[in-house]
C-alpha cells in the first residue's frame, strides 16, 4: 500500500442498522436486534474486501452502535459519525421503521437504503417510505431492493444487491475523495483547446474542489535555484537512463539534436517531472530553506499547459506527463498522479473519475481518427475480424507520448490475461514488461522546437475499456459521454500503415465501441462523430455504469452511453422525473443543481 498523499482522511462510510422500535411484551424490537445487526455486518465485510481507497488501503466502515429506532438514535448516530467522519451512510434494514424518525437528514452526505426483501416484516415497505421522504426533502437517496424473496435467516447478501451495493460505495467513495482536493493547472490556455480554459465553478460546485494557478516559470525557477529532492534526482536519472529506451529519431539529420543537446534534455525532463510532481503534493525532502515549496497544492489532479510557448523553447513534458499517469517509476511501483496534457481540464476531471473508480492509471488521448471497415480495406486490403468487424471499424486513440506506460498490455494478470492493474498488484515482471514495450522518440521539432521525448508503444493486447468525455455546454453546464469497447489487436503490418499515417513517435491504441442496432452507437464512425471534443480519457475495463452512479452523485447528466438499461443506478427520486432515463437524468440534475452549489 502506499501512503496518502493529501492532506485530509479518505471518505469514511456509515453503516446505519434501522430497526423496528416498537417494544413490549412481544418484543418486536429485541427479536430483530440480531438480523437487522448482521445486516450491517455482512456489508461492512463486504466493502472491506471490496472496494479501496486510491492508495491501496482498504475503506474505512464503521457501523451505528445500537440500531435506530427513534429520533434520539438517529441524533446519536449522526453525533457518533460526525466523529469518525463519516462522509457516506448507507442504512439498512429488514423490516418496517419509522421512515422520518430514522433517515439521515445530513445534506451533504450521499446516502443510500438496502431494504431486505423478505415477507415477514418487509424491509421493502420502509424502504419505499424512507425514499419518499427523501424525495420530498429534496435528498437523494439510493433504494437498494433485491430481486428474490429471501428467508427472514439468510445471511447472504444476493448477488443483484451485491452490485448495488459495491456500485454505490465505489462511486461514492470517488465522490468524496475528491473533496477539499485542488486541481492545480500549471501554465494555462493552450492552442484554444475549449478544456484547457479552466471553470473554476465547475470543480467548486461539482466536484467540491479548489482550482489552483502556477505559471510554468515556477518549473523554470526550482531547477535553476536546484529546488528539487538531488538525492532522488540522481537516482531517476540513473534509473532512467538505464530502462528508457531511446527509439526513431523522424527528424532530418539538419535539424537533429546533438547528443550532448540530448542528454541535456532527459536531464532537464526527469527534473520537470520532480518538480510537477513536488508542485502536486509537496516533498519534505526539499533543500532546507524551502520549506513554502514543500508544502505543495494538495492537487489530486493536475494538468500542463506545454504548447506553444514553453515547447517552443524548451523540451516538451511528454515523460513527466507519462511516467507520472503510470504506476510506477524509479520508486517502485506506487499510486499514479492524473496530469492532464496540454491542460485540458475537463479530461483531467474524465481520468480523475475513472482512476478514483477504478485505481488504475489512466490514458489520455486524442480521438484521432476514425477508420471504417471500407476505408481498411481499401488501404491495406485487411478484412476486419472480431470486435471491430462487429464496430464496422475502429478509433485511433494516439497522441504526443504523454500516455501512461500501462497501455501498452504487458501487464498480466494470474489467469494470464493482458490488463491495466492496480499499482499495488503490480509485480517487477509487469513494470519491466511495460519498460521493454516502450521507446522514448525525440520529439518532432516541428511541432517541438524544443525537443524532448515521446513514449512509443503499440496496445499489443485486447482489453476491455471505457472512455469517458466531460464537456461544459453553455445553458446546461456539464455533460458527460461515455462509451464502452475494446483495444483491438490489428496485424503488424495494418498497424504500421495507418500508425505511419498520424505519427509513427506516438504510442498508438485501437479502439472498437461496443456498438448496437441503433443511436450514437451504431458503427465506430457514429462514436467518432458524436464525441464531443479532440480528447477522451480512457481506463481500463467496462465501468461504464459506475460512472452513470458518479455523475449522478454529482448531478452531472450523461447525454451519450452504451450501457444496459438494467445496469443505470441512479438515486431513486430520479424515477420521479420522467419515464425516459436520459431526459430524467437531466431534469433531475437541474432540479438539485450541484452536489457543493
Amino acid at each position: 500500500m502506499d501512503k496518502n498523499r493529501y492532506i485530509g482522511n479518505y471518505p469514511v462510510i456509515g453503516i446505519r442498522p434501522i430497526i423496528d422500535a416498537r417494544q413490549g411484551t412481544l418484543k418486536v424490537r429485541e427479536s430483530l436486534e440480531e438480523q437487522t445487526m448482521n445486516m450491517a455486518k455482512a456489508v461492512r465485510k463486504l466493502f472491506e474486501e471490496n472496494i479501496r481507497y486510491s492508495n491501496g488501503e482498504p475503506v474505512n466502515v464503521v457501523i451505528a452502535d445500537r440500531t435506530i429506532g427513534r429520533v434520539a438514535e438517529s441524533a446519536m448516530c449522526a453525533k457518533q459519525f460526525r466523529e469518525a467522519g463519516v462522509d457516506i451512510t448507507l442504512s439498512v434494514s429488514p423490516c418496517w421503521c419509522y421512515g422520518s424518525e430514522t433517515m439521515d437528514m445530513d445534506p451533504m452526505t450521499i446516502k443510500g437504503v438496502w431494504g431486505f426483501n423478505g415477507t415477514e416484516r418487509s424491509g421493502a415497505v420502509y424502504l419505499a417510505s424512507v425514499l419518499a421522504a427523501y424525495a420530498r426533502k429534496g435528498l437523494p437517496a439510493f433504494g437498494i431492493y433485491g430481486r428474490h424473496v429471501q428467508e427472514a435467516d439468510d445471511t447472504v447478501i444476493p448477488e443483484d444487491v451485491k452490485e448495488k451495493l459495491l456500485r454505490f460505495a465505489r462511486a461514492a467513495v470517488a465522490a468524496k475523495t475528491m473533496k477539499d482536493k485542488t486541481y492545480l493547472q500549471i501554465g494555462a490556455t493552450c492552442m484554444g483547446i475549449s478544456g484547457s480554459t479552466i471553470d473554476p465553478d465547475f470543480f467548486e460546485e461539482y466536484l467540491g474542489m479548489r482550482v489552483e494557478s502556477v505559471d510554468e516559470v515556477e518549473i523554470l525557477r526550482r531547477i535553476d535555484m536546484e529546488i528539487y529532492d538531488k538525492e532522488e534526482y540522481e537516482k531517476a536519472l540513473k534509473w532512467t537512463k538505464e530502462n528508457c529506451r531511446e527509439g526513431l529519431d523522424k527528424n532530418p539529420d539538419y535539424a537533429r539534436h546533438s547528443r550532448e543537446e540530448k542528454d541535456a534534455n532527459w536531464e532537464f525532463t526527469v527534473k520537470c517531472a520532480l518538480i510537477i510532481r513536488d508542485l502536486m503534493n509537496g516533498n519534505q525532502s526539499l533543500p532546507e530553506g524551502c520549506e513554502e515549496e514543500m508544502l505543495g497544492y494538495n492537487a489530486i489532479a493536475a494538468g500542463f499547459q506545454g504548447q506553444r510557448q514553453w515547447t517552443d523553447h524548451y523540451p516538451n513534458t511528454d515523460f513527466p506527463e507519462a511516467i507520472l499517469n503510470t504506476s510506477f517509476d524509479w520508486n517502485g511501483a506506487r499510486e499514479p498522479y492524473i496530469l492532464a496534457t496540454e491542460n485540458d481540464t475537463l479530461n483531467g476531471a474524465g481520468m480523475l473519475f475513472l482512476k478514483l473508480l477504478t485505481n488504475r492509471s489512466q490514458m489520455f488521448a486524442d480521438v484521432r481518427t476514425c477508420w471504417s471497415d471500407e476505408a481498411v480495406k481499401r488501404v491495406t486490403g485487411y478484412d476486419l475480424e472480431g470486435h471491430a468487424a462487429e464496430a464496422k471499424g475502429f478509433i485511433h486513440l494516439i497522441n504526443s507520448g504523454a500516455c501512461c506506460l500501462d497501455a501498452c498490455g504487458k501487464a498480466v494478470t494470474l489467469d494470464g490475461k493482458a490488463a491495466i492493474k492496480p499499482f499495488w498488484e503490480m509485480e517487477s515482471r509487469d513494470i519491466q514488461s511495460c519498460l521493454s514495450a516502450t521507446q522514448w522518440c525525440e520529439a518532432d521539432l516541428g511541432y517541438f522546437r524544443g525537443g524532448g521525448y515521446s513514449s512509443r508503444f503499440e496496445t499489443r493486447a485486447e482489453m476491455p475499456m471505457t472512455m469517458i468525455r466531460v464537456n461544459m455546454v453553455k445553458g446546461v453546464g456539464p455533460v458527460v459521454q461515455l462509451v464502452e469497447g475494446w483495444s483491438v489487436v490489428l496485424p503488424e503490418a495494418v498497424s504500421d500503415a495507418f500508425w505511419k499515417r498520424t505519427d509513427y513517435t506516438w504510442p498508438c491504441t485501437w479502439f472498437a465501441p461496443r456498438c448496437a442496432e441503433n443511436g450514437n452507437f451504431r458503427t465506430a464512425y457514429d462514436v467518432m462523430n458524436h464525441w464531443g471534443a479532440n480528447h477522451g480519457a480512457i481506463s481500463y475495463g467496462h465501468v461504464g455504469a459506475d460512472l452513470i452512479t458518479l455523475c449522478s452523485m454529482l448531478r452531472i447528466p450523461v447525454c451519450m452511453h452504451n450501457v444496459a438499461e438494467e445496469e443505470v443506478f441512479r438515486p431513486a427520486s430520479w424515477n420521479a422525473y420522467g419515464m425516459d432515463l436520459e431526459g430524467q437524468d437531466y431534469r433531475a440534475c437541474r432540479a438539485y443543481g450541484p452536489l457543493y452549489r
